[in-house]
């Protein structure tokens, strides 16, 4: 096997990141927009010492899986990888993706597995959007999301994971952008102004924030485009400008300049009023992150009288999800403006019984260890890399009854899941719930138990 050979192969399963697994020679061959049982001609992209990448050049029999995607851009995005299936077939890759990295990766035994918690709408979920701005090679304006392992625009004038109102506005913009010549940003020269357009809406409470991620301090004829969207937009209720000036790929800068309204946006989640600027962290699918919490709260089996520590709280979400059902949350973050953005939302929400630290996870459950704080539940929701190895150390130390695991990457999950179970905390169940459909990610909530 060798790069543009064409090969006839038939899809046999799925990876966890959407591609189609062929065998060619006992090879494992991987082929994205594929779906299992199609028959088709592949040519090989790139060959490793035992396996290769390939895409479809010809479907010769389709799968009884696969559909019609409803998305142009489908092929060039990569942020969707499974359109070109349906949902409900998509919900079985997802679930059996979360039970083979447990069993196979973890070597996780005799724990339940639920059915996935899918979601009711799969598009037009996402309450924010960041969309990269720059120019085609004929002058023209782009607007869209970066191609599949690049940094090249590929337009999208409609976008079916966000609200309508999310591409209106995208119009309203890049027309803006053509009439008053604005530059756009160029990352190889550090050169023009506007970078990514940025925004949110409360699905809740329908406002809309439009954020302008800038490399300066001001737009040129900036007015004109704010009376343009409020004459077409009767819900925004923020537009800001964000100042990004770094030689970098971290889409927002530290300093933001509201220029219309309020500094944030409202919304309500699990009964709780939450403000949202373009800086705090928020979950992206709003009637799905309310399914998540829910199970959460569900796993901690909450009775009135337990102190939880909710490890990478960012601002807060779940431990005050959880507030009312026990007797003390004490959150700890290491982002500073996520600890005062969840003080914020707790006292505007009347909560006296949390409070909030800042500082390293592993740090800081080490230090509570120490001064032997003992809670009865642990909550953890880390980052994609998971859990360091003295985070769990610490944990254990502390001696919960119980650890709740929400997570957004199912192999890492896996791997931490074994480091609990080598110091004494069994996985007793997990429930896998889709917060993005139709792109591979997938989120799982564990209940840890520790063994008598």
């Amino acid at each position: 096997m060798k790069k543009n050979d064409i090969i006839p192969m038939t899809v046999i399963d799925m990876t966890g990141q959407g591609s189609g697994i062929c065998k060619v020679d006992g090879m494992a061959v991987f082929v994205p927009m594929t779906a299992v049982g199609d028959v088709i001609e592949a040519r090989i992209l790139k060959v490793k010492k035992s396996y290769a990448f390939a895409k479809i050049e010809r479907i010769i029999s389709a799968s009884d899986n696969r559909i019609e995607s409803d998305c142009s851009c489908y092929a060039k995005c990569g942020g969707c990888v499974y359109r070109h299936i349906p949902y409900n077939e998509e919900l079985k890759i997802k679930r059996k993706r979360v039970y083979d990295a447990l069993t196979r990766i973890g070597g996780i035994k005799d724990f339940a597995i639920h059915d996935i918690i899918g979601c009711k709408e799969p598009n037009g979920y996402r309450n924010k959007t960041q969309l990269p701005i720059g120019r085609e090679t004929n002058g023209e304006v782009v607007m869209g999301f970066y191609g599949s392992h690049s940094h090249r625009i590929i337009p999208c004038e409609k976008c079916l994971l966000q609200p309508d109102e999310f591409n209106e506005i995208a119009a309203v913009c890049r027309e803006w952008i053509e009439d008053n010549n604005i530059s756009t940003y160029n990352e190889q020269t550090h050169m023009g102004l506007l970078r990514h357009l940025y925004m949110r809406k409360g699905f809740d409470s329908g406002e809309v924030m439009v954020c302008l991620v800038i490399n300066g301090d001001a737009v040129p004829n900036i007015e004109s485009l704010v009376s343009s969207l409020n004459r077409r937009f009767e819900n925004i209720a923020s537009i800001i400008l964000n100042i990004n000036k770094e030689k970098t790929n971290v889409i927002q800068g530290q300093t933001c300049k509201t220029i219309y309204g309020s500094d944030f946006i409202t919304d309500t989640l699990c009964g709780l009023r939450f403000n949202i600027s373009p800086l705090s962290f928020y979950q992206i699918n709003h009637d799905q992150t309310q399914r998540l919490y829910a199970k959460a709260k569900e796993y901690a089996m909450l009775t009135g009288d337990e102190f939880i520590i909710d490890l990478y709280c960012g601002a807060g979400t779940i431990g005050l999800s959880m507030a009312d059902e026990c007797k003390r949350v004490l959150g700890v973050e290491i982002i500073p403006q996520a600890i005062e953005n969840a003080r914020e939302n707790a006292q505007q929400n009347n909560i006296k019984n949390a409070e909030f630290i800042c500082g390293d996870a592993s740090d800081a459950a080490e230090k509570l260890a120490k001064k032997g704080e003992t809670p009865d539940v642990v909550v953890i929701d880390p980052p994609r890399k998971g859990c360091s190895g003295d985070v769990i150390s610490a944990i254990v130390k502390m001696s919960p009854k119980r650890v709740v695991y929400v997570s957004c990457e199912p192999e890492t999950l896996a791997r931490d899941l074994a480091m609990f179970n080598e110091r004494g905390y069994g996985t007793a169940e997990v429930t896998p719930v889709d917060m993005f459909p139709r792109t591979a990610s997938v989120e799982t909530v564990a209940r840890l138990e520790k063994k008598r």
